[in-house]
């Protein structure tokens, strides 16, 4: 840090991409409230925030899935699921998601070296740009990449490959956050420098090192001492 305080990015990466539940924001909570209203709209009892973290990464099917112990084949499976999702939009009005510890000032640093940021999800947009714009980034985000915007999500390199087209930089600099296996795939496949957020929704039994990512951050606040050991030459 400088005399005034100020975190200094000695670094050559020209873009940083982030996954966006479990890598930037922790959205469990939001998650959590609309599982157990639907569990309580149907008579079951509720589950625990930490099943809910261990599966949240997989999607809103997976969480129907393991709130009532059914398959997609069930007959109910698609109006359960559709419930979750409506229940999901309304708590984002008063969304209980926070950015992770010391991704606000990594952001701030980014913005304040010229270096863009963006996100590339497999949450749809309708919930992303809500979500983002209630905790104030949706301005600040430079590239959002949805399922929406592509015809192949995650693992598929387009997503990645799409915001590299949006922000104008090219893949050999560009940096990808992920909390996921196919975050590290996708970012492999796109050729941009893979880091595993080891802090994130992992499922029960996730061997981090197994995913062959370049890079694994164990704490979200040690993101700008990661991104300052890799310059180029």
């Amino acid at each position: 840090m400088t005399q005034s305080g100020a975190v200094q990015l000695a670094t050559s990466i020209e873009c940083v991409l982030f996954d966006l539940d479990g890598t930037l924001i922790d959205t469990a909570e939001d998650f959590h409230i609309a599982v157990n209203k639907l569990l309580a709209k149907n008579d079951t009892d509720p589950i625990s925030s930490q099943l809910i973290r261990q599966t949240v990464s997989d999607g809103a099917r997976a969480l129907v899935k393991l709130a009532f112990s059914i398959e997609e084949s069930d007959p109910h499976f698609d109006e359960l699921n559709q419930q979750l999702l409506e229940l999901y939009f309304v708590e984002l009005e008063n969304t209980q998601s926070v950015l992770y510890p010391g991704m606000d000032m990594l952001l701030t640093t980014l913005e304040k070296h010229g270096v863009p940021w963006g996100i590339v999800t497999n949450k749809p947009e309708k919930y992303s740009t809500l979500l983002l714009d209630k905790l104030g980034l949706l301005t600040r985000c430079k590239s959002l990449v949805c399922p929406d915007h592509v015809s192949e999500r995650k693992p598929h390199p387009e997503p990645i490959l799409l915001a590299c087209q949006q922000l104008g930089v090219g893949t050999e600099r560009t940096v990808y956050l992920g909390d996921h296996l196919r975050d590290i795939q996708a970012a492999k496949n796109a050729d941009v420098i893979a880091i595993a957020a080891a802090y994130g929704y992992l499922t029960e039994g996730s061997k981090v090192e197994e995913w062959y990512a370049d890079f694994i951050l164990a704490k979200p606040d040690q993101a700008i001492s990661l991104l300052n050991l890799l310059k180029f030459a």
